[in-house]
């Protein structure tokens, strides 16, 4: 999923009161769900450091881009961009005021002196890891160096980061990321998150029991915890132990406030019998996963060094359907893998009808330098990867929206999280992950408000609300 919106930066939770904002910054964001909460931690040591948010360029003192190196040609965008800010600046320079460009995250990570060397209106290139060194990289930047860090560091930058307080919780909504794992041991040959994130780190128990106790004390009522690959998080424990993803959850789940949780994103060979538990026995970790899988075909999930079968992956579907019958699965596909044949993309279909997705995540392959797939035979023809990804997208299509029909009728729980597109409307996640649309005078938001699904459309379900609003007691309006 990509986020085109801008994150904006957050007031300070620390001690000492955060020094009075002289300064503008806009912050653009794309990729995934960890590049937003990562813009919304930068935006918290923004603050600090006395920087103000604002909702465009051309008010900014500072633009930062938190890059995401997932799409195809990612760091060619990057630069087209970067080539915009470089006429804005020289205007600026022209009127006697400075304008400031840092670029961030897993481009960043990837490109690092390259970026300098292609783009001279850059004077920031920061990493994904680094991203706590950011003031005193501008500080250095102002002074008229040109910085890169991209270096992985030995200090945790989770450890460094300043808290986020209480009221600009209250800003980013009812809902909130909460990293807890970063970095994959993978080595999926399709996948530059080991070379641009490295390796897999845990946070550990009590530093993420705190971050999300501030959250929930602040008014928000889910969180989804996040992890490039999320189910290897093994943190270590107040109790010295090392804790697995299952056990996690059900302390989490025991903090006041917080109704649900969700994770993502998961891998196959991560989802152990404490995890699946959790999904049985807790209420308030809901009813989706996201598992990709990627492809269908044994022989290209070897290519891909997935290091599971179809099989083994049907098996565990099983086992989490046994465990919690009404849960809902997203996953996500590569067609046009090198050397994918019309029979390897036959055997990702099969693999699609007998799962029955809610949901899923589907891209044609490219080539990503620096990895091993981007080296492999059988380069597939991008015609023939169009048309693969065409029937894929309409299967998936067809299972949604099934999906959604068989919704109809059920009586769920809605957390409402934000006004809706029609004056008289409020917007709600379902615990599937679905945009329900209900008359507003069914609570205000933040509730938790019973409903029951009534029709469906082109991209959400619309309810109404039942008897007495039962999921109100105790709720608190996120605006109070």
């Amino acid at each position: 999923m990509t986020q085109d919106t801008p994150i904006l930066p957050a007031s300070s939770g620390a001690a000492t009161e955060a020094p009075k904002p002289t300064k503008k910054v806009f912050v653009k964001t794309y990729g995934c769900q960890m590049n937003v909460y990562d813009s919304e931690r930068m935006g918290d040591a923004l603050s600090n450091d006395g920087y103000q948010a604002v909702d465009s360029v051309e008010a900014a003192d500072l633009v930062l881009i938190n890059t995401c190196h997932i799409r195809e040609k990612a760091a060619e965008k990057v630069y087209s961009q970067l080539g915009r800010l470089a006429q804005l600046k020289q205007q600026r320079k022209a009127r006697g005021e400075n304008l400031m460009v840092a670029v961030a995250g897993c481009v960043a990570q990837a490109e690092g002196d390259e970026i300098i060397r292609r783009a001279p209106v850059v004077d920031v290139v920061i990493g994904p890891q680094t991203y706590h060194r950011l003031p005193v990289a501008l500080a250095r930047a102002r002074n008229g160096e040109r910085v890169v860090e991209t270096e992985f560091p030995s200090e945790d930058k989770f450890d460094r980061l300043p808290a986020a307080s209480a009221g600009t919780i209250r800003t980013r909504g009812v809902s909130a990321f909460l990293t807890v794992q970063e970095g994959c041991d993978k080595f999926c040959t399709f996948c530059v998150v080991p070379y641009t994130r490295g390796a897999e780190v845990s946070r550990p128990v009590e530093r993420i029991v705190g971050e999300a106790e501030r959250l929930a004390a602040a008014g928000v009522r889910e969180v989804t915890l996040l992890g490039q690959n999320v189910n290897a998080w093994h943190g270590q424990g107040s109790d010295g132990r090392e804790w697995g993803l299952g056990e996690l959850v059900r302390r989490l789940a025991g903090i006041e406030g917080l109704d649900r949780i969700r994770y993502t994103t998961s891998h196959p060979r991560d989802m152990d019998d404490a995890l699946i538990n959790a999904h049985r026995d807790l209420p308030e970790l809901m009813p989706y996963l996201h598992l990709p899988v990627q492809s269908g075909s044994d022989r290209i999930l070897k290519a891909m060094n997935r290091r599971h079968t179809a099989a083994d992956y049907l098996r565990l579907v099983e086992r989490i359907r046994s465990a919690r019958p009404d849960i809902a699965l997203s996953g996500d596909f590569i067609v046009g893998f090198p050397g994918e044949t019309d029979e390897d993309f036959e055997a990702t279909m099969r693999l699609i009808e007998e799962v029955e997705y809610a949901a899923a995540f589907s891209f044609k392959y490219s080539i990503r330098p620096g990895t091993p797939g981007a080296d492999m035979d059988g380069q597939v023809d991008e015609a023939v990867k169009s048309e693969r990804l065409a029937r894929l997208q309409a299967l998936i299509s067809r299972q949604t929206r099934e999906f959604g029909r068989k919704c109809v009728g059920r009586t769920v729980e809605l957390l409402l999280d934000k006004p809706g597109r029609n004056t008289g409307q409020l917007v709600g996640r379902s615990p599937w992950l679905q945009p329900v649309i209900v008359d507003a005078k069914a609570g205000e938001i933040g509730d938790i408000v019973t409903v029951r699904i009534i029709e469906t459309g082109p991209n959400s379900l619309f309810a109404e609300p039942v008897g007495p609003q039962s999921g109100n007691q105790g709720a608190r309006s996120f605006d109070s």
